[in-house]
């Protein structure tokens, strides 16, 4: 019996951590992926987590023919001081 290989593709998106200083943890959202968040009690837990939601919603929007969001390129995160 041949065996037949499977292939992913890798997709890249940035990721958005968010401290929760009052519960612990981290929210973790993809800007690319409107609507794909999740969060874990560490930065780890939250990393594995975000990687499961955007898997699935990737799988989702493949399954329904919808075009894949691509990130735009050029962002920029970056502490901004405001003076009030």
């Amino acid at each position: 019996m041949k065996k037949s290989k499977i292939t992913h593709k890798i997709y890249q998106y940035t990721a958005v951590f968010e401290s929760d200083r009052k519960a612990g943890g981290f929210t973790v959202t993809i800007p690319a992926l409107p609507g794909c968040i999740s969060e874990g009690d560490n930065f780890e837990h939250a990393l594995k987590n975000i990687q499961e939601a955007a898997s699935l919603y990737i799988e989702v929007m493949q399954s329904k023919d919808f075009k894949m969001p691509m990130e735009e390129r050029g962002v920029v995160i970056a502490p901004v001081e405001i003076r009030v």
